[in-house]
């Protein structure tokens, strides 16, 4: 049970032409229409700390941020994130990387964000690798997950605009550009799992959605590139509740599908405990349930469910600039079919893709496997070397 994402259209040209023509009224009477806030502006910024692990703090110029961005409908919201620059002697533009982070939960104390200050992010070890290279390194909490609404897990578009907007914020905030991040950082995409879906959904988007940024390359690791299989693989299992999490996700990016009408008592008592927990939470309370286990009738089976599944498969476009994807043998969440399945889907647009698989690797020893790789192909692009890809191999 996990769904896609959709753009709409722009404003019809006669509203537009309204707007111009109260602009002018109001210049006449001598007053400014304030500029409409664009994705990746600053809504707010505060300094915050970011440790490893509980007491082991990173020397790191660290700010906590809300900025806006646009949701799967192609509406603006506002997203929070944590901007991170190195202390250190570093002079002129410096590389940045925007950083997915894998599956935390939906509740609002499980973003990085709130993680940060107490070194309580899982991913923080991996992403103190980036800043050890002497990189800035932007971390979105993605839409709903620290800002109001529920958190749109695994809602492909969404994420993908969170990530390369917290690339502009960063561009933007002024305490970042006194260390050098700017409009001339080369920029790197990266993330796993979750963070996979959502960096090659921001890898896709980014020469349409951000194109004066200066992307040199994306790395994206177990990656749930098709929403269906992976519910599929899941269903039953350990990680059964990862496919009712998804489910909650795109029933909050799009309410007309109405999950709470197909959900029986059980479903819904383990959807709140869902909605209020965290990764740990949600284990336990979805472990070894099955879609029939939870619903009075599958949603997945309803045309507009399925319709949305379909928008949000990834590997129908070019990401355009090259590509790292990676991926363990011995998957047991992400199935390996599906990696092998996004690296033949890109390299058949033409784009160049270099594969890595992890012989016998589980998923999560994959993402620290595949982590020390990953940066050093990024820090390649960073420097400017070329990479052919294996796409021929």
């Amino acid at each position: 049970m996990a769904v896609a994402a959709l753009c709409v259209p722009g404003a019809l040209a006669a509203p537009a032409a309204a707007a111009s023509a109260g602009t002018s009224a109001g210049a006449r009477a001598g007053t400014e229409t304030p500029k409409a806030a664009q994705p990746g502006d600053i809504v707010s910024a505060e300094p915050t700390e970011f440790q490893v692990f509980p007491n082991v703090p990173l020397p790191t110029h660290a700010w906590k941020i809300q900025y806006n961005s646009t949701d799967a409908k192609g509406k603006s919201n506002t997203v929070s994130g944590t901007v991170l620059v190195p202390k250190d002697d570093r002079e002129g533009p410096r590389p940045l990387l925007t950083y997915a982070v894998g599956t935390v939960g939906i509740g609002d104390q499980c973003a990085p964000s709130a993680g940060f200050p107490k070194g309580e992010t899982r991913e923080a070890p991996l992403i103190e690798g980036a800043l050890l290279r002497g990189w800035a390194v932007a971390v979105t909490d993605y839409e709903g997950l620290g800002t109001p609404g529920t958190h749109t897990y695994t809602v492909g578009r969404a994420a993908g605009t969170a990530v390369l907007d917290a690339a502009r914020a960063a561009q933007r905030l002024p305490g970042a550009q006194e260390h050098g991040v700017g409009q001339d950082s080369p920029v790197g995409i990266m993330g796993y799992s979750q963070g996979g879906q959502a960096s090659g959904w921001a890898a896709e988007l980014a020469g349409s959605y951000a194109p004066e940024l200066q992307v040199k390359g994306t790395a994206s690791g177990g990656v749930p590139a098709d929403l269906p299989k992976v519910a599929e693989y899941n269903d039953g299992d350990e990680e059964a509740g990862l496919v009712l999490m998804s489910a909650i996700g795109h029933d909050a990016a799009y309410p007309e599908l109405a999950l709470n009408g197909y959900l029986n008592d059980e479903g819904k008592r383990i959807a709140q405990v869902m909605k209020d927990g965290c990764l740990a939470e949600a284990q336990e309370a979805g472990a070894n349930k099955k879609v029939e286990d939870v619903t009075t009738e599958n949603p997945m089976d309803q045309p507009d469910w399925q319709q949305r599944l379909a928008e949000d498969k990834l590997g129908t476009k070019a990401p355009g600039a090259p590509v790292y994807l990676y991926h363990g043998e011995a998957d047991e969440i992400i199935p390996y079919d599906v990696g092998k399945q996004l690296r033949a889907d890109w390299c058949a647009k033409g784009n160049t893709v270099e594969w890595t698989s992890f012989p016998l690797s589980p998923h999560a020893g994959t993402a620290i496997l595949g982590s020390i790789p990953a940066m050093n192909w990024l820090s390649d692009r960073f420097k400017g070397e070329p990479t052919q890809g294996d796409c021929a191999g």
